[in-house]
């Protein structure tokens, strides 16, 4: 492995990959840009192996058709989605899909870069599925009944409204569990919490 870590960053907007590659080459990372999901999958084949950084709404054919057709082909790089909506549902099925992280436009070079910095470390990680699933299911232990199930709807991409009226109680009431899970969880972020969850089985549609 080169020094450089690479990253292909896969986005219709030139403006977005200009700044994106620029923050990312002042951080250290080899830089490759693609205009669109149908240019990166024709060349994916032959590309050198690093982390993807994959938009998700653009024409022709979107991200999580991406991420879809890579796993189908048995394309293995860790990939970090960007969705300028802030749509949980997209995140959660990019998530389910095998994402390492989702960014939210517009996003700090610091999270960015956490983003990515994570995703390389997921290469270099060896944990097999089992233990990932183990290691979760323990750290859940933590948390409430209620705050597992709002953590529940959550991993199914509901939003907080609707755990709301599933459970019982007011909206604010699952904001409220919602930042105690996290708390309790040691997390900083809402796919990091996912992350955790569908290691340890949530989810899953009946």
């Amino acid at each position: 492995m080169t020094s450089a870590r690479l990253v292909h960053i896969v986005d219709d907007e030139e403006s977005m990959r200009r700044s994106t590659s620029y923050a990312l080459k002042t951080a250290g990372y080899a830089v490759t840009t693609w205009p669109s999901g149908a240019a990166f999958l024709k060349e994916v084949r032959h590309v050198e192996r690093g982390c993807i950084l994959l938009d998700i709404r653009m024409p022709e054919i979107d991200g999580l058709e991406v991420q879809q057709i890579l796993a189908e082909r048995g394309v293995t790089m860790p990939v970090v989605v960007m969705t300028g909506h802030g749509d949980i549902g997209i995140a959660v099925r990019a998530m389910k899909g095998g994402a390492a992280d989702f960014l939210e436009k517009p996003f700090e070079r610091a999270t960015l870069l956490g983003a990515i910095e994570a995703a390389f470390e997921r290469i270099a990680r060896a944990e097999t599925v089992t233990a990932r699933a183990a290691d979760a299911k323990v750290v859940l232990g933590v948390l409430t009944p209620r705050e597992r199930d709002v953590l529940e709807g959550l991993a199914h991409g509901l939003p907080n409204k609707t755990i709301a009226y599933d459970l019982g109680i007011s909206p604010r009431t699952v904001e409220v569990h919602r930042a105690n899970l996290m708390t309790k969880l040691e997390v900083r972020s809402l796919s990091d919490a996912l992350r955790i969850a569908f290691a340890a089985g949530m989810g899953v549609d009946p």
